[in-house]
């Protein structure tokens, strides 16, 4: 909660919308560089294929974590299994995320290791969740 309120308070701060986006996709490569080294790699890769995936998300922090927000709101996040103490990471779809398909489906998914086809369906469902 401690990281969230900082978060914020920066973003109160910014002036322009082109510095907020900068000063914001760097804050995130920046919390990626601090993680451990099989999250960071994860990480970087995860943030490479959201970024191409859907190029109309905005990197941002969310609690702490690296998140991809449509109009200032999350659509998906990655959570180093580092912080968490997990022993696998996390790519997680919030509310916002457009993955219905009947009356249940995933709103996270483990990350052991990324694969080019783990890869290939990381970009499909953030395709998907960004439309």
């Amino acid at each position: 909660m401690k990281e969230r309120a900082r978060e914020l308070k920066a973003s109160a701060r910014r002036t322009s919308r082109a510095d907020k986006a900068a000063q914001d996709e760097a804050a995130v490569l920046a919390k990626i560089a601090e993680m451990e080294a099989p999250d960071r790699a994860m990480a970087e890769r995860v943030h490479a294929v959201v970024t191409a995936s859907a190029p109309d998300l905005a990197p941002r922090l969310w609690y702490g974590m690296p998140a991809y927000a449509r109009d200032g709101k999350v659509v998906c996040f990655f959570q180093s299994a580092q912080k968490f103490k997990a022993r696998y990471a996390t790519l997680g779809f919030s509310d916002q995320a457009h993955l219905d398909d009947g009356t249940m489906w995933a709103t996270s998914y483990a990350l052991a290791e990324l694969t080019p086809d783990a890869e290939a369906r990381i970009g499909a469902l953030v395709r998907q969740a960004a439309g």
